[in-house]
């Protein structure tokens, strides 16, 4: 069984698991249970997952919030949301203090000294009259019911063309948990590469993106061990890599860049012969970096296509890539991939249209609080 990894901090999955079954029993003193929704204004920490364990065992939403944002966009997406209950980094309340939804409970984290060092900050505490996650866990037995099968992630997206849409899934049927669960364990590559438990990963992106969140979040309930980047940084990766054997990681084009802008010597500096599956997505990737990655990681190197509302539809690996630079690759055997013109209809090869996809297996999902919005 594997662990969680931040700094010089490390949390056995074991415990992680009872601090999340004291979280759900907490959540539930709270009034809080199947279908409500909880909102988590964290960086990659352990509470991020632990509070997301909790939800999903009461069929809870657990909603990641960008802490970039002004005071104005997070009060939108707390009211927006219905947020039940906040879990917040000590360091992140005072930029948006005015926007914490009057009577919603303040479950405050306080900021850990690798996260502080990473972004030049002073560690917080929690504020005097504001509930400590430490603490409040402490008060509470594990819970002890039968774990959900409703409930997941409300990921909020889209927002660059008006406000952001929380993407919240029905609750699915077991088959579709089953096809849900075989789609991103085989697109992160945590099946067919020995045993999931074996899983050493780096999650290099904020936990508030959709993919980094599910990427970590499954890696853990693989039973691998997950390393919390606080914040990307290249050479501390390449160190990471040979201090703890990564074997997995999940990427943007623009940490390939920055990797590859790193001075020949500290590039050769590192030994990476433990990767066996980086994956990348979320945004096109340059053919000549691409190719120079493959050729500094070897054929390790793959890649797919989605989005937030339909997960992976297509992928593709180093071999397919290489024979067709620019490929995103063929879609999965879950998926449906189409190019239409305005009026619907498939357009011929070569030509342009617009690409629509869906996943034929995994539960279909809504707009929440707006339905409408699905349709339009």
């Amino acid at each position: 069984m594997g662990a969680l990894i931040s700094g010089n901090r490390r949390l056995e999955l074991t415990a992680m698991g009872e601090r999340a079954a004291r979280a759900a029993t907490g959540l539930l003193s709270l009034g809080i249970g199947e279908g409500d929704l909880i909102a988590l204004y964290l960086r990659n920490d352990f509470p991020f997952v632990e509070a997301s364990t909790a939800a999903s065992l009461l069929g809870v939403y657990a909603t990641p919030v960008n802490w970039h944002y002004t005071p104005d966009e997070a009060a939108y997406l707390f009211e927006n949301s219905g947020a039940k209950a906040i879990v917040i980094h000590a360091d992140l309340i005072e930029p948006i203090r005015s926007a914490l939804p009057p009577g919603v409970p303040v479950l405050v984290v306080p900021t850990p000294p690798e996260i502080a060092e990473a972004y030049g900050i002073t560690p917080q505490p929690t504020p005097p009259g504001m509930l400590d996650w430490d603490t409040w866990l402490a008060g509470f037995e594990p819970y002890a019911g039968e774990p959900s099968t409703g409930g997941g992630t409300v990921i909020y997206t889209s927002g660059t063309t008006g406000r952001p849409k929380g993407v919240r899934r029905h609750p699915p049927t077991p088959e579709q948990v089953e096809a849900y669960v075989r789609v991103l364990m085989r697109g992160f590559g945590f099946v067919g590469y020995g045993d999931p438990q074996d899983v050493v990963t780096v999650v290099t992106g904020p936990m508030y993106h959709s993919a980094p969140n599910a990427y970590g979040l499954f890696a853990a309930r693989a039973g691998g061990t997950a390393i919390l980047q606080p914040r990307f940084d290249p050479e501390e990766l390449l160190q990471l890599i040979e201090t703890h054997k990564v074997t997995h990681l999940h990427m943007v084009p623009i940490m390939f860049h920055r990797l590859l802008k790193l001075p020949e010597d500290v590039k050769r500096k590192y030994d990476l012969s433990s990767l066996k599956f980086v994956v990348h997505a979320a945004a096109p990737c340059p053919p000549p970096i691409k190719r120079e990655m493959i050729e500094w990681w070897g054929p390790v190197i793959e890649e797919y296509y989605g989005a937030t509302e339909v997960g992976i539809v297509v992928s593709c690996n180093s071999e397919e890539w290489l024979a067709h630079p620019g490929t995103v690759g063929k879609p999965i055997p879950e998926a449906e991939v189409r190019i239409i013109d305005k009026e619907g209809r498939d357009v011929p090869q070569g030509e342009v249209g617009e690409v629509v996809s869906r996943n034929r297996f995994i539960n279909d999902f809504t707009y929440h609080g707006d339905d409408q919005k699905r349709r339009d």
